[in-house]
């Protein structure tokens, strides 16, 4: 007690359970009252008929009866009093002595057989039996029938309750509460006619009155009761069963809303509940049954954190907890309805209605369905159609159950977390659910409530007044909807207007931005909204939104309400005029759903479709069939679900799109940097450059352009002289030079200023020539062409080149003379198309102009830069604003061009030119902005610079071009346009980071890799194919356009040029010429080009040594970095794991198998007894990881080929082969048929599969279970005297290494009885690239091959069969065959590997994967990569060839070819012949020669004297010494010594002979030495070198003298004679 806890108080009953007793029955149920023919055997069994109430079996030997009888009315005591007692019958039976007992019973009077004719006609009798206990006689039990006996034969008819306690036995009536329902049924016994029909006559007892009057009605009530029941519902009463059927769903469904709850996120989980999900299970086991250890059941995407894993795995059980509840669920609601249903009748209902469940249940004929309309509580409503389809007829009696649960079933991809579950059935009298369609004409309409407690999201507001969209040009507001879902939805927009007096007009389409131009057939739907109070809907069916990703609906204000006057006729105007809207409206767009539960418990939509009267709390669905349905709901967010993003906007989670948006960014800053920088050196290369050999008596100007080509060693450091001839008067040798800046550069433009005394007149040639002086490669020079313009007259002067100037090129001259090219060598294709493609390249092409744009453009690199990553960003967001609808473009069936693998749907082309365009509008109004700056400071010409008292406003210019006025900015507009651009970058990046988090990782990367590709394709491909095709059409059918000099335009522009403060030109002055012309001889050129194609072979040895050198080192890195280091340890390691000991019979063999290998399987506990956690799948070493299962498999023979068995149980002797392989299935036990059952591993595994070609056995499941099995099937005997081979295969993987292997275990049971053990272990590498390093070695592999076999075409092409002659042919094609298979085999690995990785990544290593043809292919590679490492090695010889001392080997061989290929030929004769002797004599006798292949090896030992005699001696004590003299006198001796004297002659003739130039590899060594620093140039030749040099300026001074005296006799004609 609370007050006294010491006092204390108890009580006690006693309370005794007493038996029920025995039911003597002597009919079936006992039945009180029968009917029975006077012709007619009447039967009593109550020995088979009795029963006991407690549900103990009754047993009739345990009892003695005593049988009365009575005529009833007549008699009031029975005169029957004993069996045995044949006195005072006659009042009973007629017949005293026909009656009997059944002797085949025992006891025989547990039945009795009254016979027929026995008792009266047309009277009632009444019979007991008396049953008294043989133990206790104070036990017993009576039982009573009344039986009418009528003229014919009578079935009888047995009548009871179905609850048999409501129903009393031996009573003639009895009476029942009126409110209970006492279901009775019937059933004929005996001998029955198939044709027979019982008819009910019930009657009920009159008030006031002894009479019995008939039910009426009865025929309504015809065969309508059960007759196969549940047990509970023939047990428990009507009242009991609905109390219990309450109070079960209740709390079955109090049950399944706490864990739907949690998952619907309307309540929080349990802690017991999440401790209890995370907590390692008691049998928990490492197989790839288990889920628990199963990550790839609980891991978001590639999110591998603890918590992650831990909230999906307590997430994943109340999932599975779920559907067990809900399967409970559904059990208790059948048992519980068909309970009730024997209870009702006819439009009788029954309701059970609690918090979380109500069911409906209601009997009623099928007719009265059609048309039938059921509302129910919480808003649902059920309206059948007017016809369906069914199995039953019109009249049949059906049961109507209709359930609501409160919450659907979670799952993430329906949104039915807000709605209400209902579900309706039909049931016929067996509680069967009666199959029900409906027409798509007569469908079935359901109501679906939602949730009345969930908030409504308010309405988005747009304020769409303040954009002008007459500006922009649009007829439409757009929005843009993503309506991806797994299942198909309803779209429902809801349009509200601030302004209720306007109209506006909806159109939408899907997947493409609705263009209404010229006829509504371009568009997928429009409406009309009129003035209202109210809000305007317009609904989407779920019908017309499958297979569609996007929606996009435009809205326009409409001017006049004379369409909604008419909109009655479904027809509006066509607006083509932009608008503008004068009020705000807003918007709220929601989605909706029918789905119904298919029998996995996932919700489906099939055949539903979403009424137009779906609201937001209510949902209305159309269906042809009755099932569970819920509906899904969901109000859309904006474009960007702003919510979801800051919520997942954690770095892990999105590594893809921040690592990108950085690296771009982080790319962009350092081309700016170097943008910069090239900007200010491109300064250096602005300005007109005056010749320093300019005199300052000279006014009269030319100016001269110089195009150098783009060609390789195109520029020259050289000395360039040139002589200028005209009409009137020629200069003298003239000289390019610069000193301030390097000229004639590879591809560049070089401007200068020529000062004459007087006018040349109309140019006629130019001679232009160099000295050479350049070193190495910088001594030749390629001139495109050069432009003279006279800078008084303004005339342009083209002298077209195209050639090389160069000792070792063409010709070898370096000296030209061009002539004035005319109108028609300006036109020619060639001469046109070089002087636009690079400058359209070079301009043109924005990504290539930052690292070569002209330098005199204004344009700079920074400005190119921006411009380009602004088209960079703004692509990327416009791409991935449309990568939704671009991958839906690969799923529609539209029209699409396939090439193979590779297909182009329209609606991608489209998708690809709006994002295009998207992006290219603000690039290029951005570039324009660039190019379109003015000056900031006034601009100078370059020209007034260098020239003194130069101004174009005192020139006489004759002809003057009009310019054209464009628009241009000023110079402070800059900020303006970088403004804007770091605008448009940061907005770009900001939403292209919300919109890949929004994807997802894994998302992110397949857009990343869409958006590179088509990135790089666009500046590597398309872009130049485009500008060079255009330059093309321009050259070929525009000549006239395309003869102006774009290039040169910028030079003869005095204007171009925009200097800051900081920045001036280089030439502001004339410069005095310091350097003298110089012209080579012939014999020098002669000289000077044998030098340097003396140079260039050296060049192109040390590039063929390095080249080849190259290729050695990257097919070493690709070979060797394929093999990995720990294969060896892996292979070492498993050996040991799956060591098997010398096995002698089968039984042994079952051993190891159980015990040690099976050990070996599965992880098992640490050593402190702790369980092995996430270490699915993996072996016990908990390093590797088996792919799937271990796999046993047998090759058997054919039974029928094994010898009888007599009484010693003979073995079969037969090997196995082809003919005899066992390929037959069998029952477990190797039986024909089998009736014991068996596990599905076990029966499968004595099937045989062709696929695999043997009988398999698969090691699944968890340890005791493996075990357990190998036991079964050592018991069943699958490995028997048939059985020749085992083979066990398991595919491993090592995640610690990243390494495959592929294990085989193979025991062979041969026909001796011995079993033979072989194991072997193939590592494979899958992966195609290990390394970053690794592919690039790859792709300079393959460029080196096909340069080599490039090389060896040409050769063959020169050399034609005697290419096959030669000895470093056959290597160089042994290494190109060789290279080339190994490309080809791995290319083959890797796609095989890249199915099996697909596989391996789908099942997460759970799937059985056969890694037997990676490994041949891993093999294969080898053996190539093996045989091109020999090739490429040996190959190193022929480098030696410059060596007259590392070629002697090489030589050697090819003199002595002929005499070893004699020699091989006899020697291999006489190996021959001794290989036979040794092998037939010492067969049985020497292990050495059991085949002849070991007896090759024993005598190639012997050859090399490392051969045991004493083996050869005890083996035969004459024979053996014998032959041993023999072979090696002749082999050893003879042989060999000719062999030597082969090599030793040629030998001698290889030092004799001479190689090639020795000096080639003394000049290599020099050069290498002096590069290096290693070795100074000696005294005397740099001092030959600098008198080489003075004679050169002496032999130029003396070449110049007639030309200086010609000018100086032209001068003095000028000064005297002209005036």
């Amino acid at each position: 007690m609370k007050i006294n806890p010491t006092i204390q108080s108890s009580q006690s009953v006693f309370i005794q359970i007493n038996p029920t007793g025995i039911t003597a029955n002597l009919v079936p149920l006992g039945t009180s009252m029968i009917t029975s023919g006077y012709e007619q055997d009447l039967y009593f069994n109550p020995g088979n008929y009795s029963y006991d109430p407690d549900g103990f079996p009754f047993n009739s030997s345990d009892w003695i009866y005593k049988y009365y009888c009575r005529i009833y009315g007549y008699h009031n005591d029975f005169i029957i009093n004993s069996l045995n007692d044949s006195s005072d019958l006659s009042s009973c039976l007629i017949n005293q002595t026909k009656y009997e007992f059944d002797e085949r019973r025992f006891p025989k009077e547990s039945s009795i057989r009254i016979l027929r004719e026995s008792l009266e006609l047309n009277k009632t009798y009444q019979f007991m039996v008396q049953m008294n206990n043989r133990r206790n006689s104070s036990i017993y039990a009576i039982g009573y029938v009344l039986v009418q006996i009528k003229d014919l034969q009578r079935p009888m008819i047995i009548i009871g309750c179905v609850i048999s306690t409501l129903c009393s036995s031996n009573l003639e009536y009895q009476r029942i509460n009126p409110t209970t329902q006492v279901a009775l049924y019937s059933y004929c016994y005996g001998k029955c006619p198939l044709n027979e029909i019982i008819q009910w006559n019930i009657y009920y007892q009159s008030k006031n009155s002894t009479q019995w009057i008939l039910f009426p009605e009865m025929n309504f009530y015809e065969k309508k009761w059960f007759f196969v029941l549940y047990s509970l519902s023939t047990k428990i009463p009507y009242e009991d069963i609905q109390i219990t059927g309450q109070q079960l769903l209740q709390c079955a469904a109090n049950v399944l809303t706490g864990v739907n709850s949690v998952l619907q996120e309307r309540t929080n989980v349990l802690k017991s509940d999440f401790d209890s999900s995370i907590k390692t299970p008691d049998d928990y086991d490492t197989d790839l049954e288990s889920d628990w250890s199963n990550l790839k059941l609980f891991v978001d995407e590639n999110h591998f954190s603890m918590e992650i894993i831990n909230n999906n795995r307590n997430e994943y059980y109340q999932k599975k907890l779920t559907k067990q509840i809900t399967n409970e669920v559904n059990q208790i609601i059948t048992l519980v309805t068909n309970s009730l249903n024997i209870h009702l009748n006819i439009d009788q209902k029954f309701e059970i209605n609690t918090e979380e469940i109500f069911v409906l249940l209601e009997t009623i004929s099928i007719s009265s369905i059609f048309n039938k309309k059921l509302k129910q509580i919480g808003g649902v409503e059920i309206d059948f159609p007017s016809n369906f389809i069914s199995s039953l007829n019109n009249n049949s009696i059906i049961s109507l159950r209709s359930t609501i649960e409160r919450l659907a079933i979670f799952e993430k991809n329906s949104n039915t977390n807000l709605s209400r579950m209902i579900s309706l059935s039909l049931l016929d009298r067996n509680g069967n659910e009666i199959s029900v369609e409906t027409t798509k004409q007569y469908r079935i309409r359901l109501i679906i409530p939602r949730d009345p407690n969930h908030i409504i999201s308010p309405m988005i507001y747009y304020n769409i007044s303040s954009f002008n969209s007459t500006r922009h040009n649009q007829t439409f507001h757009y929005h843009f909807i993503n309506i991806t879902s797994q299942l198909p939805i309803s779209i429902h927009i809801e349009f509200q207007s601030l302004n209720l007096n306007l109209s506006y007009l909806l159109i939408y389409k899907f997947d493409q931005i609705p263009q209404l131009n010229n006829s509504i057939d371009q568009i997928d739907g429009w409406d009309l909204f009129c003035p209202s109070n109210e809000t305007h809907i317009h609904f989407i069916d779920n019908q017309r939104t499958i297979g569609h990703q996007t929606l996009i609906f435009g809205l326009r204000e409409l001017n006049s309400n004379d369409l909604c006057l008419n909109s009655s006729n479904k027809t509006f105007f066509i607006p083509n005029e932009s608008f503008e809207f004068t009020s705000d409206y807003q918007l709220r767009i929601f989605t909706s759903g029918c789905y119904y539960l298919n029998e996995h418990n996932q919700w489906k939509s099939d055949g539903l479709i979403v009424g137009s009267n779906t609201t937001h709390y209510q949902t209305e669905c159309f269906s042809t069939h009755l099932t569970k349905f819920a509906s899904g709901y969901l109000i859309l967010p904006e474009m960007i679900d702003w919510k979801f993003v800051l919520a997942n906007a954690e770095f892990y989670q999105n590594k893809t799109i921040y690592l990108t948006v950085i690296t771009v960014t982080t790319i962009y800053i350092i081309l700016m940097i170097y943008a910069r920088k090239k900007d200010k050196k491109d300064l250096e290369k602005l300005g007109v450059t005056p010749l320093s050999d300019n005199q300052s008596s000279d006014h009269y100007y030319y100016q001269l352009i110089v195009f150098t080509g783009q060609r390789k060693d195109s520029g020259t450091t050289s000395k360039v002289h040139f002589v200028l001839y005209g009409d009137k008067n020629i200069t003298r040798i003239r000289t390019f030079s610069d000193s301030q800046r390097k000229i004639f550069q590879r591809g560049g433009i070089d401007s200068f200023i020529m000062s004459v005394p007087k006018s040349l007149g109309l140019l006629n040639c130019l001679r232009i020539w160099h000295d050479n002086s350049g070193e190495d490669s910088l001594a030749s020079w390629f001139l495109k062409y050069i432009i003279v313009r006279d800078l008084q007259t303004m005339e342009t002067f083209h002298f077209i080149s195209q050639r090389w100037f160069a000792v070792e090129k063409e010709d070898g001259k370096i000296e030209r003379v061009f002539p004035v090219a005319n109108e028609e060598e300006k036109k020619e294709f060639t001469y046109i198309l070089s002087k636009k493609a690079f400058h359209s390249l070079s301009d043109g092409h924005l990504w290539f102009s930052i690292f070569s744009r002209p330098p005199s453009n204004q344009f700079t690199r920074v400005q190119r830069c921006t411009s380009c990553f602004v088209l960079l960003f703004v692509s990327m967001l416009s791409n991935i604003m449309y990568y939704d609808l671009s991958n839906e473009a690969k799923v529609k069936t539209s029209t699409n061009l396939s090439f193979g693998s590779f297909s182009i749907t329209s609606d991608q082309i489209l998708v690809g030119l709006i994002s295009e365009l998207i992006s290219l509008i603000p690039s290029l109004l951005l570039i324009q902005m660039f190019r379109r700056l003015r000056s900031r400071h006034q601009r100078i010409s370059p020209l007034e610079k260098v020239i003194p008292h130069y101004s174009l406003s005192n020139k006489n210019v004759t002809k003057k071009k009009k310019k054209k006025c464009s628009i241009t900015f000023p110079w402070w507009f800059i900020f303006i346009i970088y403004g804007l651009s770091f605008l448009s970058i940061i907005v770009s990046i900001f939403l292209i980071i919300a919109r890949g988090i929004e994807f997802g990782d894994i998302k992110s990367q397949q857009w990343l890799i869409s958006v590179l590709s088509s990135f790089f394709s666009s500046i590597l491909l398309t872009e130049p194919i485009k500008i060079l095709s255009l330059t093309i059409f321009f050259a070929v059918f525009c000549q006239k356009s395309t003869n102006e000099d774009e290039e040169a335009k910028e030079y003869f522009d005095e204007n171009q040029l925009i200097l800051n403060n900081d920045e001036e030109y280089l030439h502001s002055s004339i410069e005095v010429s310091t350097i003298r012309p110089n012209r080579l001889t012939p014999n020098e050129i002669a000289y000077a080009r044998q030098i340097r194609l003396r140079e260039l072979q050296i060049w192109s040895i040390i590039r063929e040594i390095f080249i080849y050198i190259s290729f050695v080192a990257l097919l070493s890195a690709i070979v060797y970095s394929n093999r990995n280091e720990n294969a060896s340890f892996q292979v070492q390691h498993l050996r040991k794991s799956f060591h098997q000991p010398k096995i002698l019979s089968i039984n042994e063999y079952w051993n190891w198998l159980e015990k040690d290998f099976v050990r070996n399987l599965r992880a098992q506990k640490w050593y402190n007894g702790k369980n092995v956690e996430y270490l699915r799948g993996y072996m016990n070493d908990t390093s590797n990881r088996i792919i799937g299962w271990a796999l046993m498999k047998q090759f058997r023979i054919r039974a029928q080929i094994c010898p009888k068995r007599m009484k010693v149980n003979s073995i079969c002797r037969n090997d196995l082969s082809g003919s005899n392989e066992e390929r037959r299935s069998f029952s477990p036990g190797w039986f024909d048929q089998s009736k014991e059952r068996f596990s599905p591993s076990i029966s499968q595994s004595f099937l045989y599969r062709t696929s695999e070609k043997g009988y398999i056995y698969e090691y699944r499941g968890s340890l005791s279970d493996l075990r357990n099995n190998l036991s079964q099937l050592h018991r069943l005997g699958w490995i028997d005297q048939q059985t020749r081979l085992i083979q066990i295969q398991m595919s491993l993987y090592n995640p610690n290494i990243q390494l495959f292997t592929f294990v085989t275990l193979q025991n062979q049971f041969l026909s001796t009885g011995s079993i033979h053990f072989q194991s072997r272990f193939e590592p494979i590498q899958l992966s195609a690239f290990t390394s970053l390093f690794q592919m690039i070695c790859i792709i300079l592999y393959l460029i080196l091959i096909l340069y080599f076999l490039w090389n060896e075409l040409q050769t063959i092409y020169e050399l034609k069969w005697k290419y096959l002659f030669q000895f470093w042919s056959i290597i160089e094609l042994g290494l190109i065959i060789c290279s080339f298979s190994s490309i080809g085999v791995y290319f083959s690995r890797y796609k095989t590997a890249k199915e099996i990785a697909k596989v391996f990544r789908e099942s997460q290593g759970d799937l059985y994967i056969n890694l037997q043809s990676s490994a041949y292919l891993n093999d294969l590679l080898t053996y190539f990569n093996g045989f091109c490492c020999f090739f490429g090695t040996i190959k190193f010889l022929r480098l030696c060839r410059f060596n007259r001392r590392l070629s002697l080997f090489s030589e050697t061989l090819r003199l002595s070819m002929k005499e070893l290929i004699s020699f091989s030929m006899m020697f291999s004769i006489i190996f021959v012949s001794f290989l036979c002797l040794f092998y037939l004599l010492f067969l049985s006798k020497l292990s050495s020669c059991s085949t002849l292949f070991q007896t090759s090896q024993m005598l190639f030992e012997m050859i090399l004297l490392k051969f045991d005699s004493n083996q050869l001696s005890r083996a035969g004590s004459f024979l053996g010494p014998f032959t041993l003299t023999l072979f090696i006198v002749i082999v050893v001796f003879i042989c060999l010594s000719i062999f030597l004297s082969i090599i030793n002659e040629n030998f001698r003739l290889a030092r004799q002979q001479s190689n090639e130039d020795p000096e080639v590899f003394l000049l290599i060594l020099n050069k290498f030495l002096r590069w290096t620093g290693l070795r100074k140039r000696p005294e005397w030749k740099l001092q030959e070198e600098r008198d080489k040099q003075m004679r050169g300026e002496y032999l130029h001074i003396m070449n110049a003298l007639p030309l200086r005296t010609k000018q100086l006799v032209n001068q003095i004609n000028r000064m005297y004679f002209d005036r």
